[in-house]
């Protein structure tokens, strides 16, 4: 059984102290890690205050990209190795966002994957298809190609550890989402690249989310089907109240 993940990307908002009072709001509230695993993906700046103000608590901490070279002339970049020891669980990467605005390629990904791991951390893969790849049917064969060209020579007890977000980029900050029949298929998707690429055992652990609009009033219905196994979330993920109203609903 694959226990669900619902991880909050707050992109570029809050001030340190609006982080700082949102993590006081949620840590003594989450439900047990036992249940869910609650991911909250700050700006980097934040990073090191809120993993000492979340230090022994069930809310873990995510980066919401690094680069993949652990040290170097590299300005303006984040080191995997100093977010590791920062004590960050997760790194995202492969948002619609890094790849539409700052052109990062499934290389480079596949590269921040790798660094990721090395550094004991774990990533949150994403992929997802613009309206005009949806409209023209053609979903699978990308979400096949950012799969299949992002994975490139991780080992199959990696893949089984990561967590995998499909995004379509249509849902994202629109409003609009996929409804819950779509993103299963479109996770199924996922699921069936991860098996051809590693085999059944594999896909069966690997842990995928759908992301695209997400909030209280909707996730459970995302959460009943077979291939969702939690949520990235954007605008819900903001407020602690919606936070944690979306970590009861998957209880």
């Amino acid at each position: 059984m694959r226990k669900p993940i619902i991880a909050g990307n707050w992109k570029m908002n809050k001030t340190l102290a609006e982080a700082q009072s949102f993590a006081e709001a949620v840590k003594g509230n989450v439900p047990s890690n036992d249940v869910v695993d609650a991911v909250i993906g700050s700006p980097a700046l934040f990073l090191a205050p809120l993993a000492s103000n979340l230090e022994g608590t069930d809310v873990k901490l995510a980066a919401q990209n690094c680069y993949f070279e652990n040290a170097g002339a590299f300005t303006g970049e984040n080191s995997p190795a100093a977010i590791a020891d920062l004590g960050v669980q997760y790194v995202i990467i492969g948002h619609s966002e890094r790849r539409e605005y700052f052109h990062e390629t499934d290389e480079d990904i596949n590269k921040k994957a790798k660094a990721i791991f090395a550094n004991g951390m774990t990533p949150i893969f994403c992929c997802g298809e613009s309206l005009e790849t949806y409209e023209a049917g053609q979903t699978a064969e990308w979400i096949e190609g950012q799969i299949t060209n992002g994975l490139v020579d991780l080992t199959a007890e990696q893949v089984s550890s990561m967590v995998i977000a499909y995004e379509p980029i249509w849902a994202i900050g629109t409003g609009k989402s996929a409804d819950a029949n779509i993103a299963d298929e479109i996770c199924g998707v996922v699921r069936s690249t991860v098996e051809k690429l590693y085999g059944s055992d594999v896909a069966s652990k690997v842990r995928i989310q759908y992301g695209g609009s997400v909030k209280p009033e909707n996730i459970a219905e995302y959460m009943a089907k077979e291939n969702v196994d939690g949520a990235l979330v954007g605008g819900a993920s903001l407020e602690a109240e919606s936070f944690l109203a979306l970590l009861e609903a998957v209880k």
